[in-house]
């Protein structure tokens, strides 16, 4: 995690910077002995920073003035030599943890690792989130028909098929005529739910109805199955 200090007393801004230093999961930026200076550095966003320590008794600016003038969303870690601000402390959802001056090896561990595990699943959350929004672009598809581009929800075709060099497009309400191929929208389409049946079709496997000799009942068309495809079919059904 990359992090910055900030303390004007001098001998607890070098302690904390050696603890710092001391620890794998930090990365020092910057030291500020000024908070003017690190409001500065911290709002220029020159720097991605995740976590701050920052002291709270300083002068021009007091550390919690210092907090909602904070234009990122770092932790923070809070120092002080002073037990009464601990309740106000927490009040900010960024604070992470309240060290007392001095500050002891064992109690820096403790709040760094609380950092670094609220830092991870930040980072996890992140990751969710993309992976739900890449899903969701996945779930659409847009295709030029009419000099326009449409959007499909891909979950909602039931067939696609050939007709020399357009494709039809079929969901349960609407058809589109699109100038393409089955193998070029076949590559776009999610293995798991879709599958060519015939030269001329793929069809959702979610939208089968019933199957027949070497037809597939989907929303009332019969889709011919050849026999080419027919034992990939059959893989992808779960049979009794």
């Amino acid at each position: 995690m990359n992090c910055v200090l900030v303390d004007d007393e001098e001998l607890p801004r070098r302690i904390l910077e050696q603890l710092i230093k001391q620890e794998p999961s930090l990365n020092l930026l910057e030291l500020f002995d000024d908070p003017i200076e690190a409001l500065k550095f911290i709002n220029s966003g020159e720097e991605k920073i995740d976590l701050i320590f920052l002291d709270i008794l300083m002068p021009n600016i007091s550390g919690f003035d210092f907090i909602k003038s904070i234009q990122s969303h770092s932790q923070i870690i809070l120092v002080s030599s002073e037990k009464n601000y601990a309740l106000n402390a927490f009040e900010f959802p960024m604070v992470t943890d309240y060290l007392l001056k001095p500050i002891k090896k064992e109690r820096f561990n403790k709040a760094t690792s609380k950092a670094f595990q609220q830092y991870k699943n930040l980072g996890i959350l992140k990751d969710k989130t993309e992976e739900i929004h890449t899903s969701l672009e996945k779930n659409e598809l847009y295709v030029n028909t009419d000099k326009r581009l449409l959007k499909i929800s891909i979950p909602d075709i039931n067939i696609i098929e050939a007709q020399g060099n357009f494709i039809k497009i079929k969901t349960l309400s609407n058809s589109y005529l699109v100038y393409s191929s089955l193998m070029k929208i076949e590559d776009k389409l999610p293995a798991s739910s879709f599958l060519r049946v015939h030269r001329s079709f793929i069809i959702n496997l979610k939208k089968i109805v019933d199957i027949q000799d070497n037809s597939i009942l989907i929303n009332k068309e019969l889709v011919p199955v050849s026999r080419r495809y027919k034992k990939q079919l059959l893989s992808h059904l779960n049979l009794l």
